[in-house]
């Protein structure tokens, strides 16, 4: 379990998909009630190691921090991890700023000088890419070597160090870019884009219980993603509305007391749902409803495991 930004909609995606815990004794660790497990609540940065040595089965955290721990420690036949959910939340950019004023106006630009992040092997990895497309366009960039320009790791108040002498620019997070701006910085690129995702053991300790923990939470994350569209509409114009609501698979159609009428139910984007009820009436549907389903499940996956 991440803290930092990512936890509060984890503790969320947790309860959606009824992970009963309490932290009665520890903050850091607490027993699941209705599963024989344990969470255990880390940083983000920490989490892709434990999950990747195999001391945790599950882990939450963002991508950045999966991506930072691969450039580092090149995954093995034992070691390694493995992205399973998309959790949709979390969207940030791993970024390359400099100051407003600054003379840099491209990555490029910062060659050779000093970059202060608190993600030094992607740092590392994306300007040796650089250096070496600059040194000679035909190279593969994917072969990091020596790397001039100069990363400092900083564990935070990454945002302050160009104010402070310490570098020319940085690696950071952005989000919201408010910090970004009212530290007085730009962005110049987009190192990597990253949000939370849900990340499995290559080896797990029970793969049945990881897969009931999985699918619980994969169902969760799904259901947040739709509503449930319900209306009552004429057969004549049946064809016209089911093509505004075609829903995941195919509308549920169902007769009504009235010969001429239907009751359909669809799934429907969350972000399209107020459009599509438009729509709907426009179309000439009656009693248009929406649901928020609270959970869901698929099937396993294909291998039968997660």
């Amino acid at each position: 379990m991440t803290e930092g930004r990512l936890q509060q909609k984890a503790l969320d995606i947790l309860k959606g998909a009824d992970i009963q815990f309490s932290q009665e004794h520890r903050q850091d660790i607490a027993l699941v009630k209705n599963h024989s497990m344990a969470l255990v609540f880390l940083p983000a940065a920490d989490i892709p190691t434990f999950v990747g040595e195999g001391r945790v089965d599950l882990g939450i955290t963002g991508k950045d921090q999966i991506c930072e721990y691969e450039a580092l420690k090149a995954p093995t036949k034992d070691i390694g991890l493995k992205e399973i959910i998309d959790l949709q939340y979390g969207y940030c950019k791993l970024q390359v700023q400099v100051p407003k004023d600054s003379p840099f106006k491209d990555a490029k630009d910062l060659i050779g000088h000093n970059i202060s992040t608190s993600f030094p092997g992607l740092t590392r990895s994306y300007y040796g890419a650089l250096e070496a497309q600059l040194l000679d366009p035909n190279r593969d960039c994917s072969v990091v070597t020596q790397v001039k320009t100069k990363i400092k790791y900083l564990g935070g108040s990454v945002e302050a160090s160009c104010e402070l002498g310490v570098a020319d620019g940085i690696v950071d997070l952005v989000e919201s870019g408010d910090t970004m701006r009212a530290a007085g910085l730009k962005a110049i690129a987009t190192v990597a884009e990253s949000n939370a995702v849900l990340i499995r053991a290559k080896h797990p300790s029970n793969q049945p219980l990881l897969n009931k923990i999985a699918r619980r939470i994969d169902g969760f994350v799904a259901a947040q993603q739709y509503r449930l569209c319900t209306y009552n509409v004429p057969r004549s114009l049946l064809a016209e509305a089911t093509r505004i609501t075609p829903g995941k698979r195919a509308p549920t159609i169902m007769p009504l007391d009235d010969p001429d009428w239907v009751a359909v139910s669809a799934m429907v984007g969350r972000k399209k749902i107020s459009d599509v009820m438009d729509e709907l009436a426009d179309c000439g549907a009656e009693d248009v409803f929406r649901q928020s389903p609270e959970d869901s499940r698929y099937a396993l996956r294909p291998g039968n495991e997660y």
